[in-house]
């Protein structure tokens, strides 16, 4: 049976969900992100990339190349919604869904052509579902394996669709630049450059041990992908290693309770997401970085996993508590990680004896699914700032 993989990623997912829902944004450059002045652009429109701004650049500058941009800050719990109706349209046309993020999945569409006509109807079916249910557009790639497939996917964008037909594979990576190769970072590119490697084919074409001298063992699953050989299988069990948020401030954090503050509110913040996943975790981890970059990070693993609010803040504030605070803090994370599946509905994991707490969290996490995160928050957090994202 020939093995059909098809990568789907929304084009502009957050600037494109913007505009559908404000008509008078349509047409006009909309950026997405932290809107302070450390903030950085999650989602360009493709109005705003004409001016040369895309995602992870720091906001002052997209402000630079874009004045007249109009400069959102994310909805989480909006894209967080549309992302789950586009993962439903994508179950209707295979069992083995592997989601990258909340604008992107691969599909092992293998032998889903005895239902359809053919692999490339079931690529154009679902971007036309997508269209005509969300109002949106994707872009999709089609070939043999994963990584071709998500190659192609961003060949022609937006609503594009680019098929890599079985024996093509090395022909459609040969003249491609070296920097499209996944896994292939700014220092890794300037390496392959330095050895005259400017496409994907002449990478594949180079002696393995001359690869291996250079870039060491991950050099041999490089030059794999180089000649379109990718064996890894669609995971749809796919689970995330860890859930967290960090927060770069606008200004500096210069005291101790105001730095438990914004811990406090981004525990809240994790420990939510790890309810609405139904997963509870043993690893809690702090980041922090000061003003002048420096940046420290601290891990204790606790004997039972949790995703009770109190208890990774408990945590994270015991390992401040360590920490000597030599000068004003510019980004604070809290993570979880060691993670597990609450099999018995959300929060069973825990004792008998935790059965009010749970039922506690339930209730405001219903509240919070039908108004909003905000709806409900602590005291000490009602006189903080937001801040960026």
């Amino acid at each position: 049976m020939q093995r059909w993989i098809l990568h789907v990623d929304m084009d502009a997912f957050f600037a494109s969900v913007e505009q559908r829902d404000h008509p008078e944004y349509q047409g006009k450059p909309v950026i997405v992100g932290g809107i302070g002045s450390r903030g950085v652009v999650a989602t360009a429109s493709y109005e705003a990339r004409r001016f040369g701004v895309h995602s992870a650049m720091p906001m002052a500058e997209a402000r630079r190349r874009c004045p007249d941009g109009i400069f959102l800050p994310c909805d989480h719990r909006k894209y967080t919604q549309e992302s789950k109706k586009i993962r439903a349209i994508m179950a209707d046309f295979s069992p083995l869904v592997e989601p990258l993020s909340l604008d992107e999945a691969f599909l092992d569409i293998s032998g889903m052509d005895r239902l359809y006509p053919d692999p490339v109807s079931i690529a154009l079916a679902i971007k036309e579902r997508i269209a005509k249910e969300l109002n949106l557009t994707a872009s999709a790639g089609l070939a043999p394996n994963k990584f071709l497939a998500k190659l192609a996917s961003d060949l022609k964008k937006p609503a594009g669709l680019v098929v890599v037909q079985p024996g093509e594979e090395q022909a459609f990576l040969e003249e491609m630049p070296i920097k499209r190769m996944w896994g292939v970072g700014p220092a890794t590119a300037k390496v392959l450059l330095e050895m005259g490697i400017k496409t994907i084919g002449q990478l594949a074409a180079l002696d393995p041990l001359r690869l291996v001298r250079q870039l060491g063992q991950a050099a041999a699953d490089m030059q794999r992908l180089a000649k379109g050989i990718d064996d890894r299988p669609v995971e749809s069990d796919y689970a995330p290693k860890s859930v967290g948020n960090e927060e770069t401030f606008a200004k500096d954090l210069l005291g101790r309770e105001e730095i438990l503050n914004q811990l406090l509110a981004l525990t809240e913040k994790v420990a939510w997401r790890l309810r609405q996943l139904n997963l509870s975790g043993r690893t809690v981890t702090l980041k922090l970085r000061y003003a002048s970059f420096k940046t420290l990070t601290r891990s204790q693993t606790l004997p039972e996993p949790t995703c009770y609010d109190e208890e990774i803040y408990q945590t994270v504030k015991a390992m401040l508590d360590k920490l000597t605070l030599q000068e004003g803090v510019r980004l604070l994370g809290v993570t979880v990680g060691n993670l597990q599946t609450s099999d018995g509905g959300q929060l069973s994991l825990f004792a008998p004896t935790d059965d009010k707490r749970q039922r506690m969290y339930e209730a405001v996490d219903r509240l919070r699914d039908k108004f909003g995160r905000d709806i409900l928050t602590k005291a000490p957090l009602c006189k903080v700032e937001k801040k960026d994202t």
